[in-house]
């Protein structure tokens, strides 16, 4: 079971809809279509406040809830099976990426970790909105170097961010 701090978090945490307003959204979802020009990958961003009761109750962990979010938002649903999630769970300052099958051997651990530090530290330096669109950029840029744009032009996915 789950601490009392850790559900305190969970429960108090401040909305997601206040941390991202429709303004920042629109911002995430341009860099996320910019990125989406130069890559045939998908990317997708989701923000949560905190989990759910049931989710705490179990012990869920910010990687196990990335992983139901990316089968939820059918990240995987790609012809390439290409897509990746970057995942923000606000109560747990946890940052996660789940990364489709197709891009497993081309992109290491290590590359999504890098990425996953670099918006963590810009988090931590109070620039939320900023640290989520650098991920975005670092990802698309993965992306590019494994899956260039080939000027077909699909969009599987929405670009706009999800918040849970």
């Amino acid at each position: 079971m789950a601490s009392v701090t850790r559900w305190l978090r969970h429960f108090f945490a401040p909305s997601a809809v206040l941390r991202f307003p429709a303004d920042r959204l629109q911002r995430i979802a341009g860099v996320i279509a910019d990125g989406e020009r130069l890559h045939d990958g998908e990317v997708v961003f989701a923000v949560e406040a905190g989990l759910p009761v049931a989710a705490l109750m179990a012990g869920t962990t910010p990687r196990e809830r990335a992983g139901e979010v990316f089968a939820r938002l059918r990240v995987w649903d790609t012809e390439a099976n290409n897509g990746v999630l970057l995942y923000l769970l606000l109560a747990d300052q946890a940052i996660e990426i789940v990364a489709d099958r197709g891009l497993r051997g081309r992109v290491t651990e290590a590359e999504w970790q890098a990425v996953c530090d670099a918006v963590e530290n810009g988090i931590g330096q109070g620039g939320v909105e900023d640290a989520v669109v650098d991920g975005i950029v670092r990802i698309s840029a993965l992306l590019a170097a494994h899956f260039p744009a080939t000027g077909a032009g699909r969009d599987e996915l929405p670009d706009r961010p999800v918040l849970l």
